[in-house]
């Protein structure tokens, strides 16, 4: 079975990481102290791949939960499923890192970093075939970015060869909840795009690896939206129908999308559809020939075919049908430009500098991290103008300089 090892740091890594497990939970029919209570067997398929089964037949997460501070995790062992988790994979330090990337970076994280690789090491040691790590983590805050990105440089340092797939959180373009976000995003982007295979600017049934090689082009290029439908309140679910079609329409649309940039503003590299519940396959592929003939000019004419479906027969708990989107649309660069040009703003000022370099940064990894930051922009843009007739006539160049 290919297992996935789940890490969440910080904060928000902590607060979305345990709201993911009680959904995971749920559809897995397994109650809050780890015992299976579901009503079919299909539950318990793919079972291994989030769980350990341990003895008297508990399911416990393959979960590594870490912090700077007890706060939230207390939280977490509190909260309703706080019990599930194996006691031993919370890691935790006593001093906060202060929304301070290079405290998480290289402080404070740099002392609690060999803890919690040695708990990632056991968790990885207990699976048969490990296939990758997923990682819950915002990029606004101290711990999450700094010690997330640490952590991340070190796993793959160890585990070249497994996938490595991120949940980041990013600054929101309205509320901002610390004033240092746009120093702390944009250091975390430049390890992120060295050191991630995907990262999801915010559950899959299909293989990690399969989803890597279908929406990646090229090797830096791997930020996704991630888009999901139908999402309706609770109340009004009665009044709406799901159909393909409708799940279809709504989950292009740029309001269900997780970040804040607008595929209309962009074109896609590749796309991914995943469609759950008792639905036709040739419905489905029917919508997506649709989807892509109607908006051709969305989508980079050089890769042909670029949106990839599937269809998982089970949907989730409380809906008839449900789909999830992730596109690797050119658009994201909004995000970036955004991050990018508050970045500028302070760092020209040299505003709030002292508190990263009394932890020992050099302002040459913020210059370093800024022009990485542009030159994913610019790679976005140079592959949204892109047109396929472009590269023949370089070929015809070369033939006669050959000639």
């Amino acid at each position: 079975m290919r297992e996935i090892l789940h890490i969440q740091g910080g904060q928000c890594g902590n607060q979305i990481g345990s709201k993911f497990w009680e959904v995971v939970c749920d559809e897995h029919g397994i109650d809050p102290t780890g015992r299976y209570v579901g009503t079919s067997d299909l539950q318990l398929e793919r079972v291994n791949v989030y769980y350990n089964e341990a003895s008297c037949g508990r399911f416990v997460p393959r979960a590594v939960l870490m912090d700077l501070e007890p706060g939230t995790m207390d939280s977490v062992r509190t909260g309703p499923y706080g019990q599930i988790f194996r006691p031993d994979n919370f890691v935790f330090g006593q001093s906060g890192a202060g929304n301070n990337w290079a405290k998480g970076h290289y402080t404070e994280g740099a002392e609690l970093i060999d803890s919690v690789l040695d708990v990632v090491r056991k968790e990885a040691e207990n699976c048969d075939c490990l296939q990758g790590f997923q990682v819950c983590h915002s990029l606004g805050g101290g711990t999450g970015s700094g010690m997330g990105t640490l952590l991340i440089s070190k796993i793959r340092e160890e585990y070249p060869d497994r996938m490595m797939l991120t949940f980041s959180v990013f600054p929101s373009p309205k509320v901002s909840d610390t004033v240092v976000e746009p120093y702390n995003a944009t250091l975390s982007v430049h390890q992120l795009v060295e050191n991630a295979d995907e990262c999801m600017v915010l559950q899959l049934n299909s293989d990690l690896r399969k989803l890597a090689v279908n929406l990646i082009p090229f090797p830096r290029l791997h930020f996704f939206m991630v888009g999901f439908a139908p999402l309706t309140s609770r109340g009004s679910q009665m009044y709406r129908s799901l159909t393909v079609p409708e799940l279809t329409q709504q989950m292009w649309d740029s309001k269900n999308m997780m970040c804040a940039a607008d595929p209309r503003h962009g074109r896609y590299l590749t796309a991914s559809a995943m469609f759950r519940g008792k639905m036709s396959t040739k419905e489905v592929d029917e919508q997506m020939i649709n989807v892509q003939n109607k908006n051709s000019s969305y989508f980079v004419e050089w890769i042909p075919n670029n949106v990839k479906s599937s269809v998982c027969d089970i949907p989730p708990r409380g809906l008839s049908m449900a789909s999830t989107f992730i596109g690797n649309s050119t658009s994201i660069q909004e995000m970036f430009r955004r991050v990018s040009e508050q970045f500028t703003a302070m760092f020209r000022r040299k505003a709030f500098l002292h508190w990263y370099t009394g932890e020992g940064m050099d302002e040459m990894e913020f210059t370093e991290a800024e022009s990485n930051m542009n030159d994913l922009v610019s790679e976005y843009q140079q592959y949204q103008d892109a047109t396929a007739d472009e590269e023949g006539e370089y070929e015809e160049e070369e033939d006669l300089e050959q000639e």
